[in-house]
């Protein structure tokens, strides 16, 4: 157990060193987590030859599985930085009491929004944007993915937890084999049985039921630095307090993006109809793609800033915000560059229908116009999270989306933009929203941070 300790003390080596070790571990799991929905999406929107329907239905179902993730994060990614300060400073029981307490939290949502989501869904998705056709697609997809709810909140929720403890390979490895059988599962079940949109949803969840297992077995298990213990998973009002501190800025970030989605879905139904809804699927897809490393980045580093923190380690702390900002500017610029010299290559990947392509290039090269400037706003929102500095997470969380996204997706179409608009909002924000992030850790949290070098 000691030698583990040790081993997995990040306040020893090169930082970035440390964050890399993280980050590519994590990066290739979040990556592989992604295509869960996006293998879906890709064999729905080949399952019937130039029409997009199917796709577009899987579409409208993205803002309620983002809010399920929002709980998730809030409940789950909320703890995390608290379970590392609580390991730097070495309470290990505090840790413990921690990763318990998060572990309820997520069980006890879950079921919550299981039930709010089956007893409402059909005005859900009309709220967001469905029409008479695609709706049938939609809920034969949702109505049985929210099954896998429970198990998808625990094994994505508690993964954090393990990464970390140091382990994120193990991390990695509790998300590909869900992500392996999902892949293997859904050709078998759209096609081999043909389910359509229904054998995609049970083959998510019976992905994330392994997943999920993968998880709590690690967890529960003695080769865990910090064990997840029956008696530890019971709420506790103080930490759960400050798990909702934290988490919140997770929360708002997943939850605006939901608003966001509605906001745009509805809107493009009006201006543009199903079709365009459909692009904005592959827009979403490909935006998730693009976004994992910068996040796997961001994430990879937050269990390092976090400990060093607690550590009272500032000189690597400001190390590990360099870092991050250097290679995550790196790493969106040459992504704008690809979604720029090459637009038609993703819709071909998720789609045979050649008028969705034909009318949605421009707005993919849009929508990624100034995609540079995300890696700002994932810079400074991560290190007011890895520090606890939760009011300037929560408001740049607001600013970027709730603020500048959704009020120019409903306006700017009204404005003369038309369909247009809707793509346009998001390089407004990212430029906007993505510098006053960054000025502004830079100018609090990071100038206050000392030298010291223990």
């Amino acid at each position: 157990m000691e030698k583990r300790k040790q081993k997995n003390d990040f306040s020893k080596g090169a930082v970035w060193r440390l964050i890399v070790a993280q980050a590519v571990p994590l990066t290739v799991a979040q990556l592989v987590q992604l295509l869960y929905n996006v293998v879906d999406r890709i064999y729905i929107g080949h399952m019937e030859a130039g029409n997009s329907l199917a796709l577009t239905g899987i579409g409208l179902t993205f803002p309620v599985i983002t809010l399920i993730m929002a709980f998730t994060a809030l409940f789950g990614m909320g703890g995390v930085p608290l379970f590392s300060m609580a390991r730097g400073a070495g309470d290990t029981k505090r840790a413990e009491k921690i990763l318990g307490n998060s572990c309820a939290l997520l069980v006890l949502s879950s079921i919550i929004l299981t039930a709010i989501c089956y007893a409402f869904r059909k005005p859900i998705l009309f709220a967001f944007g469905a029409g008479e056709n695609s709706y049938i697609y939609a809920k034969d997809y949702l109505d049985i993915y929210l099954a896998g709810t429970t198990f998808s909140m625990l094994a994505t929720g508690l993964n954090g937890y393990i990464n970390a403890q140091g382990f994120p390979k193990i991390g990695m490895l509790s998300v590909i084999l869900g992500a392996a059988l999902n892949i293997i599962l859904d050709p078998i079940f759209i096609f081999g049985l043909d389910m359509g949109v229904k054998g995609a949803a049970l083959a998510t969840v019976i992905s994330q039921v392994v997943s999920a297992i993968w998880v709590l077995s690690f967890l529960f298990s003695k080769r865990a630095i910090v064990r997840l213990m029956l008696k530890s998973i019971s709420l506790n009002q103080n930490i759960t307090k400050d798990i909702l501190r934290l988490g919140t800025s997770n929360f708002i970030m997943q939850g605006t993006s939901c608003l966001v989605q509605v906001a745009c879905n509805s809107t493009l139904q009006i201006y543009g109809g199903d079709i365009y809804v459909g692009i904005m699927t592959v827009v979403n897809s490909v935006r998730e793609i693009l976004m994992l490393p910068v996040s796997g980045i961001m994430n990879g580093a937050l269990p390092v800033i976090s400990f060093n923190y607690g550590a009272k380690l500032y000189s690597r702390v400001k190390s590990g915000i360099k870092f991050n900002a250097i290679l995550g500017a790196v790493y969106t610029m040459a992504a704008w560059i690809l979604v720029v010299v090459f637009p038609g290559f993703w819709f071909n990947v998720f789609s045979d229908d050649p008028g969705l392509a034909a009318m949605g290039c421009n707005a993919l090269k849009t929508y990624f116009f100034g995609f540079v400037f995300m890696a700002l706003q994932f810079a400074g929102q991560s290190t007011f999270q890895a520090l606890g500095d939760a009011k300037h997470a929560i408001f740049f969380s607001l600013l970027r989306k709730a603020i500048i996204v959704v009020p120019l997706t409903l306006l700017l179409p009204s404005a003369g933009f038309g369909v247009n608009g809707v793509f346009l909002a998001e390089p407004i924000s990212n430029l906007i929203g993505g510098v006053a992030c960054f000025l502004t850790m830079r100018l609090t949290v990071y100038k206050r941070l000392g030298n010291e070098n223990k």
